[in-house]
């Protein structure tokens, strides 16, 4: 399964164990990497939903949509705790995951966000600047 995929399968999980009001999201059926993936990030919620509140300037991480807040959270996670995949594709994913799947002005926001946060994340994004997307892909 391909990271993309992961990336997926873990949005999913977190917006029904959200919209269900389950103490845990379902892991039953998720390969080792979606597993993992989502096990790290409903364990860091927390600290993952602070720093998103920090940069995310009048929003409360409670109010944004649930989709934009749980793609917020699978993207900020990989950029601070999976080093493998460049930020900037991190970013990318999120991004398109948010134009698909939410309001049509959540990509711009997630890009935001993410770019604010990047810099902070990743050593060497913050040595090249924010990762800003073209118009087009907004």
């Amino acid at each position: 399964m391909s990271k993309g995929d992961a990336r997926e399968q873990v949005l999913r999980a977190l917006y029904a164990a959200e919209q269900s009001g389950a103490t845990e999201p379902d892991t039953s059926s998720l390969d080792g990497r979606a597993r993992r993936m989502l096990q790290g990030v409903w364990e860091h919620r927390g600290e993952l939903d602070r720093s998103l509140e920090e940069a995310s300037t009048n929003w409360h991480v409670e109010r944004m949509p649930v989709v934009d807040r749980n793609i917020l959270r699978v993207a900020l996670y990989e950029l601070r705790y999976d080093h493998e995949t460049p930020a900037s594709v991190v970013i990318a994913e999120a991004v398109k995951r948010a134009q698909e799947y939410s309001t049509e002005k959540s990509g711009a926001f997630v890009n935001g966000v993410l770019s604010t946060l990047a810099g902070s994340e990743r050593s060497s994004v913050a040595d090249n600047g924010p990762v800003i997307l073209p118009p087009t892909v907004l």
